[in-house]
């Protein structure tokens, strides 16, 4: 069992099944030694955090939805890794999408769900670069979208 997997099960997660993609795209591709995540909606098991941030959605809330972005992005790393998490060698960069209120401001707090969440689960190589973007409105009408770079062995 890898580090990374120890760190899960101690904080009680468990990965859902990586998503497939609603449209015509791959949910991460390989170039050299990166991975390109595309974007994790806020989805879960219970159906997911969807609506406006600051309107229908509070910003707890919204953090929580960060953080299932989160889970859905470490369950395509474990797939982009053929499940061996000791492959990952650096969480790169994060870009967090929160559909945003017209006076909602608090963006980069919302996307400290997920950033948070790299750090618990893979350490000093979880600590990463980032984006963080106000939108009007994202797919299907869920609050919040990431999508990461990895670096991988």
């Amino acid at each position: 069992m890898s580090a990374v997997d120890q760190r899960l099960a101690a904080l009680g997660l468990t990965l859902p099944q990586p998503i497939t993609p609603v449209a015509n795209y791959v949910p991460w591709v390989r170039s050299g030694d990166l991975v390109h995540i595309s974007g994790q909606l806020s989805l879960g098991a219970g159906g997911g955090v969807k609506g406006v941030v600051g309107v229908d959605v509070s910003v707890e809330q919204a953090q929580e939805a960060a953080r299932l972005c989160g889970l859905n992005l470490i369950a395509q790393f474990q797939a982009a890794c053929d499940g061996d998490f000791d492959r990952v060698r650096r969480v790169v960069k994060l870009g967090g999408f929160v559909q945003a209120g017209p006076d909602f401001h608090d963006i980069p707090k919302v996307i400290n769900g997920c950033s948070d969440l790299m750090v618990e689960v893979f350490g000093d190589a979880g600590r990463h670069a980032r984006s963080a973007v106000g939108v009007y409105q994202l797919p299907l009408g869920f609050a919040v979208e990431v999508d990461a770079i990895i670096e991988v062995a």
